[in-house]
């Protein structure tokens, strides 16, 4: 196969939970302009189709649709609509994440909150759009952790910043979500099926000065990730030519912790 035609998604249709969001608006940009139906899902309905809206006004397939990842009424919503609308669905993104918790002294409430978004949430989600993925004949999942998933904080890169500690929450879940990658990459095994996890390392998005100091004098690349950086990386996962890796958590860092 020519390797146009093992990075092409023409004829693919997408799903990006949290589309609308920093990382979600770079992932579905790149899906739809690798030629894929790109559906964005979020809690707010307005912000997604502003999005999509901007996305078809330059020329790509992007669609929004609305749902509360920590309601299964919500996610059963979608799963109907999807197959309503566009038949099938061949690749789903796990990029919506709930932040509830500020930090380390945060209410225990706050954590609960998370875990019943982030955790049982995304489980009840990835269930329900592996299911339209076997139905549809297999595809890929692509579940968006962090490397905090992967390491300890750093807690230098917030000296002289008014960050403060980072939520424990935030660790907790995305070491799990790592972990749930092998589980489902097995139980989906025979499928053809594939789950994966990228574990990026910090988007600039006009952090403070100090913390960009701290924090890019760390990555042999000098500098945070950019908007374009994880489009390579999902569609080499969405694509054919991903077709060999399964199971697998892709550090995006830089550098940083190498």
């Amino acid at each position: 196969m020519h390797i146009n035609e093992l990075f092409s998604l023409k004829t693919k249709v997408s799903l990006v939970t949290g589309g609308a969001g920093n990382y979600g608006k770079c992932i579905a940009e790149g899906l739809a302009e690798a030629g894929s139906t790109v559906i964005i899902a979020s809690r707010n309905l307005e912000t997604s189709e502003e999005v999509a809206t901007r996305f078809r006004a330059n020329g790509l397939d992007v669609h929004a649709l609305q749902v509360d990842q920590g309601d299964p009424v919500s996610v059963q919503n979608l799963k109907a609509q999807i197959l309503s609308q566009f038949g099938r669905l061949d690749v789903f993104v796990n990029n919506a994440v709930s932040r509830p918790m500020k930090g380390y002294d945060g209410p225990m409430a706050d954590f609960a909150e998370s875990m019943r978004v982030n955790a049982t949430g995304s489980m009840d989600i990835l269930r329900e759009m592996a299911d339209l993925i076997v139905q549809a004949g297999g595809g890929s999942i692509i579940n968006i952790g962090s490397m905090m998933g992967m390491y300890g904080p750093d807690l230098s890169n917030y000296e002289g910043t008014t960050m403060g500690t980072p939520p424990p929450d935030y660790f907790f879940h995305n070491a799990g979500l790592l972990n749930l990658t092998k589980y489902l990459a097995q139980v989906l095994a025979g499928k053809n099926v594939r789950v994966n996890c990228i574990s990026p390392g910090g988007l600039f998005n006009h952090q403070p000065e100090r913390f960009l100091e701290n924090y890019t004098k760390k990555v042999p690349l000098r500098r945070m990730a950019n908007n374009d950086d994880i489009k390579g990386l999902i569609v080499l996962l969405a694509s054919q030519a991903g077709a060999y890796i399964n199971g697998e958590n892709i550090l995006m860092d830089g550098g940083l912790n190498a």
